[in-house]
């Protein structure tokens, strides 16, 4: 299994450097096994963002990489869980941590923006909000 950068993904997504993309590309047709961790997803959301990719664009591209059948992303359900959360308008950030906080009794937070959207969304584990 090969593990793959922020940069290979977002260069095979976003097309804006033809050669960089034709390599990526070509790198993803082979027949080897692709991966990446949690950490890479959250760079290339934060890459998408800033070309000022739509929050629908990016939800797309995550799921038509993870539907790729040789890419097999680190944590996968966790971030079907966070993709699935950013797409109802959770940071993407925020949705990543949560993901993998699966099983945790709770997850402390000072951010209310956090603790209000993940209640409104039944989102486990529980988000205890800290008082400033």
């Amino acid at each position: 299994m090969i593990s793959l950068d922020a940069n290979i993904l977002a260069r095979f997504l976003l097309n804006d450097d033809p050669a960089q993309f034709k390599q990526a590309r070509d790198l993803l047709a082979r027949p080897d096994v692709y991966t990446a961790p949690p950490t890479v997803l959250l760079e290339l959301v934060w890459v998408l963002e800033s070309y000022d990719c739509t929050r629908d664009e990016v939800v797309q591209a995550l799921k038509m990489l993870m539907g790729l059948p040789n890419f097999k992303p680190k944590s996968f359900e966790a971030i079907c869980y966070a993709v699935n959360w950013y797409a109802e308008g959770m940071d993407f950030g925020d949705a990543i941590h949560l993901a993998l906080s699966a099983g945790d009794d709770a997850f402390a937070t000072f951010d209310k923006t956090l603790g209000k959207v993940a209640e409104q969304n039944g989102i486990a584990p529980r988000v205890q909000v800290l008082k400033r």
